[in-house]
């Protein structure tokens, strides 16, 4: 007994003591926090949004603008809908919802993680308006401290009244009267059941949850709201079921000039948030990569075309890979990317892969494969075409051939790598001309073809380099390339849309004095109405990307190569000229170790379409140079010139002479040797250049002739080519022992 009264005491003490290191260490790091009331009403001084110079936007308030709405206007069902989904106990504890605490503590112990919270309305309230993002015992026990002081200052009313007016709901929206507006353009007085679900529901997850970004989820979300107001006893089922028909509301996002920027970075803002586990609210400080001269200068671009549909126009830094100016009127809502999606989905991959080069021949013709049957945009088919001149002219019909020898897998897995998933139904060879579903947005089509000017590495574009709240830094932007394509092929893929832009269909852009690679893109119907109109362009500096359309998907009068390329034009020649007033070069495109230019053979490739290295005795005239990795480059060469050879002649009998008549693929840069022989003699009739036709008028009658013609090149003859042989009685027969006598040798 003694020991066990002597365990008790030891255990009682240690408890004490316990209790007492607790308690100071309370007081210690609580001493110096006091609840300020200051900071639980929104102001227009807690955000601060700063550009690429790390200097403040002088209007940030018209980003943040302070409005609240009195508890007593809020509907009960609109309290109730944020009462059941953040804190159903609210009315009746003093700040913390201790059952909420244990089953949160159990339901965290049982799965091994701390994935569940239990914060009630008070303590997330004083989380966003007081404290530092760090997840500390310290910060836990400063919570609790300033909890208290609030349940003991505020009634729940207007603790709740706080809590609605500081919340954030995306979309640049602080508060409820913001969020109301925004979504339903209503004040909270006039809210109804439905719409208040749908608010409660984003809280959680604004961006996930979106109305205008994830319907499907955002109605989900709603009917979650609406069932736990109803297991609450806060409404009736009958409500529960007219408010779940309610329709969401339609898209009411609106983008202008820096405005349109901003909406963005709030967008991130949110995303970054959700991702890293803090809470927007306090002091918030952003910091961007805004720059603010060329948003000025593309404001006013645009404001100039005076364009008659939406827009959306996104300038991004290739070195920072982030976005530094924006004017868009559209949002970020996907659209079908037509051809701009042909070098990520099936050029580009196909060179990774080796299937083709910048010079490969690919047969433009009419096909069919299992009733699809893609046309090129001018309706025409254009025979054996270049890889190269594939792209720079955009057509339809070999990007469709090579994302079938590609595997629509593979290429989607290199889309997968940039950003781009394909989803499993839009898996057909109509993706090669952007055709799917839903499609990809325009920041999202900048970002995946940052891989090119960036030597194949590629990692996400942002607008934000890091976030403040109350002092500390939540978020600090931090690089993770990866790469998708190998150095060699994003300088191919680069190099040949440098040729659209030089000749294709950017050649507006042809006349800017830098290195400057593009791609244009159209979508629309058979009734040759179009959507969408894109134009592209990078450079080692920057991206810029174009796109033109109708939210309602009204006929625009435009094509990619249009009025697009001319935006791209001016906004390039604006970004020459800021680097040039700040002695800044745009520097060319640099070429890899691992890519040569090979010359080829001319004549192989236009007569049969294949690709031989030209003969080391070719003239100039007859070669064909094009880049190509050093592992690809063709083996066979040509032999056409060391050892001369040509097609066949046909020979004939005409009104008592003979006619000798060349193929026209046989080369002008030879000398051609005609030689006749019968069985008594043996001559030289002919030696000199190419001639169409060789006529021989010195022939006799009732004689058997046999002719050779050699062709010569620089001295060096090639093979001989005998001539069927002729009798001038019009009979053609074998005669070949004319030849075997070979009387001149003796």
């Amino acid at each position: 007994m003694k020991l066990i009264r002597k365990i008790i005491w030891i255990a009682f003490l240690l408890c004490l003591a316990g209790a007492l290191f607790f308690a100071g260490y309370y007081i210690a790091v609580t001493k110096n926090v006091s609840l300020c009331p200051e900071k639980l009403i929104l102001s227009e001084t807690q955000l601060r949004i700063y550009d690429d110079n790390a200097q403040p936007l002088q209007n940030t308030s018209a980003f943040f603008k302070k409005q609240s709405v009195n508890v007593k206007n809020i509907p009960a069902v609109t309290k109730n809908a944020f009462i059941a989904t953040e804190d159903k106990r609210f009315f009746t504890h003093n700040g913390f919802d201790v059952k909420r605490i244990v089953k949160a503590a159990y339901n965290n112990l049982k799965s091994r993680s701390f994935k569940e919270g239990a914060s009630t309305i008070s303590q997330q309230l004083i989380k966003n308006t007081h404290l530092t993002q760090e997840k500390t015992f310290k910060r836990k026990l400063q919570e609790w401290k300033l909890t208290r002081k609030l349940e003991q200052m505020y009634t729940k009313d207007e603790i709740l009244e706080k809590y609605l007016n500081s919340i954030y709901f995306g979309h640049n929206c602080f508060g409820l009267v913001s969020a109301a507006e925004f979504y339903f353009q209503k004040t909270p007085e006039n809210l109804t059941l439905g719409e208040s679900a749908i608010l409660a529901g984003l809280v959680k997850s604004p961006n996930y949850y979106s109305p205008f970004k994830n319907p499907e989820r955002c109605q989900k979300r709603k009917q979650s709201v609406l069932a736990a107001m109803l297991s609450n006893g806060m409404i009736t089922e009958k409500e529960r079921a007219d408010a779940a028909s309610e329709a969401l509301p339609c898209n009411n996002e609106v983008y202008r000039g820096a405005t349109g920027y901003m909406h963005f970075v709030f967008e991130e803002l949110t995303d970054i948030a959700e991702q890293k586990g803090f809470s927007i609210g306090g002091n918030i400080e952003i910091f961007t990569y805004l720059d603010r001269s060329l948003q000025e200068n593309v404001e006013k671009i645009v404001q100039q075309a005076d364009l008659s549909c939406n827009k959306s126009i996104f300038i991004a830094d290739n070195e920072k890979l982030a976005f530094k100016a924006c004017v868009s009127d559209f949002g970020n809502t996907p659209r079908q990317p037509g051809s701009l999606i042909k070098p990520l989905l099936t050029y580009a991959p196909a060179l990774e892969e080796n299937l083709l080069s910048p010079a490969t021949p690919i047969l433009d013709e009419k096909i069919d494969y299992n009733g699809y049957t893609p046309e090129n945009f001018d309706r025409t088919y254009h025979g054996y075409v270049s890889a190269r001149e594939c792209v720079e002219k955009s057509l339809n019909i070999p990007a469709v051939k090579v994302l079938s020898s590609l595997g629509l897998d593979k290429a989607s897995e290199y889309m997968r790598r940039i950003g781009l998933p394909i989803d499993q139904e839009d898996k057909s060879l109509a993706l090669a001309l952007g055709g799917m579903k839903n499609g990809f947005t325009m920041q999202d089509i900048i970002q995946a073809y940052s891989v090119f000017p960036n030597h194949g590495y590629f990692e996400p574009t942002c607008f934000i380099s890091g976030i403040r709240i109350n002092g500390q830094f939540v978020y600090r932007r931090t690089h993770t390339k990866k790469r998708v394509f190998s150095e060699e092929t994003a300088f191919l893929m680069t190099d040949m849309l440098h040729s659209t832009a030089k000749t294709g269909t950017a050649k507006k852009l042809r006349d800017l004095p830098f290195d400057i690679a593009a791609k244009t893109g159209t979508t629309g119907t058979k009734n040759n109405e179009n959507r969408d109109a894109y134009a592209l362009s990078y450079t080692t500096k920057d991206i810029v990307g174009v796109w033109l359309g109708n939210k309602d998907n009204a006929p625009i009068p435009y094509t990619g190569g249009s009025v697009p390329c001319n935006l791209l034009l001016q906004i390039n020649q604006t970004l020459f000229d800021l680097y040039t007033a700040k002695d800044l070069p745009i520097k060319p495109f640099s070429k890899p170790s691992g890519v040569i230019n090979v010359a080829l053979d001319k004549n192989a490739y236009y007569a049969t379409h294949t690709l031989e290295l030209a003969d080391d005795r070719a003239p100039i005239s007859y070669r064909l140079h094009e880049w190509f990795k050093k592992d690809a480059v063709p083996h066979k060469k040509s032999t056409f010139f060391s050892n001369p050879h040509i097609v066949t002649p046909t020979l004939q009998l005409l009104n008592n002479k003979v006619v000798i008549s060349f193929d026209k693929t046989s080369p002008t840069c030879y000398q051609y040797k005609i030689e006749r022989y019968d069985y008594d003699t043996h001559s030289t009739l002919y030696l000199g250049d190419y001639t169409e036709h060789f006529v021989d008028e010195t022939i006799d009658k009732d004689k058997n002739y046999v002719y050779s013609v050699t062709p010569i090149y620089k001295g060096n003859s090639g093979e001989k080519i005998i001539l069927p042989t002729v009798n001038t009685n019009g009979l053609f027969s074998d005669h070949s022992e004319i030849l075997q006598k070979n009387w001149w040798e003796y």
